[in-house]
């Protein structure tokens, strides 16, 4: 039996730690090891693996660069959007591992035997994947911060300098900015929209998968749960894929300003 939460392993000063977040937690130290390790062997002629990586970025950059129509935004955008692809594309494949989801603890509840395992994929936790949801759409807020300034990209869901101005008109152009007023509250509405649509939308595929292998594991354990594996590897790619990408189509709209002009550069200078 698979539990939709995540199974709470010990708690550390009140707060529960679960099997999710220790998968999480090793997937977090996985890059951290191998940031540190690229890094140190870091050169302007790359060699075997760091030639790969180097091509690698380099092609995920000429992607992204599809997506937001330049060069300087896509570097801009490169170190959320690959962390976030990574992040959920490993964390989708570690569930995938022998003994993930079923080794752990036996403990007796209601009568009953009870597995609680050890590990399980941080994907398949609604927590999880709310929290980068989150994150992922508060930092396109702060990106429109920075291109578009506070005023400008606040004006694109609270519009009430559009009703102070159209009254200086007349009535009719007093609806309509009401109307715009309207709207940009509903904006604010589709930002908590997006921010389900992408955390449900990884938890259930990622949740269904886990599902329906334990269901072939039950049935049969050899050669046949092979085609369902090698689907799940193609999905967690998939999943990866649209996650990184959704957030870089809402990092691309929320730097520009309504006619969709180009603020990139406030962007660069704001850093700077």
């Amino acid at each position: 039996m698979i539990s939709v939460a995540a199974e709470p392993l010990f708690s550390l000063g009140g707060f529960p730690v679960t099997n999710a977040i220790v998968n999480a937690w090793i997937v977090v130290l996985l890059f951290t090891f191998l940031g540190f390790v690229i890094r140190s062997r870091a050169s302007l002629v790359p060699k075997g693996f760091l030639n790969f990586m180097d091509w690698a970025v380099e092609f995920l950059l000429q992607e992204m660069e599809k997506v937001t129509g330049d060069r300087a935004r896509a570097r801009r955008f490169a170190p959320i959007c690959l962390s976030l692809f990574l992040l959920v594309l490993v964390s989708n494949w570690m569930g995938l591992l022998p003994g993930v989801g079923s080794i752990g603890v036996h403990p007796t509840h209601g009568g009953e035997d009870v597995l609680i395992p050890l590990f399980r994929a941080a994907t398949s936790d609604l927590n999880f994947t709310l929290a980068i949801a989150a994150f992922s759409i508060v930092a396109t807020h702060v990106f429109g911060i920075l291109a578009l300034g506070p005023v400008a990209h606040v004006s694109k869901f609270v519009k009430i300098r559009g009703i102070v101005q159209a009254l200086k008109h007349g009535p009719m152009d007093v609806m309509v900015a009401v109307v715009e007023f309207f709207v940009g509250l509903l904006e604010i509405i589709s930002e908590f929209a997006k921010t389900l649509s992408l955390a449900l939308r990884l938890f259930g595929n990622v949740f269904a998968g886990e599902v329906l292998l334990t269901v072939i594991y039950s049935l049969v354990s050899l050669v046949v749960p092979l085609p369902f594996l090698f689907l799940e590897l193609l999905v967690g790619i998939i999943q990866a894929t649209v996650f990184a990408m959704l957030v870089l189509v809402f990092l691309k709209s929320m730097t520009e300003g309504h006619a969709g002009e180009d603020h990139a550069p406030a962007v660069g200078a704001a850093a700077h």
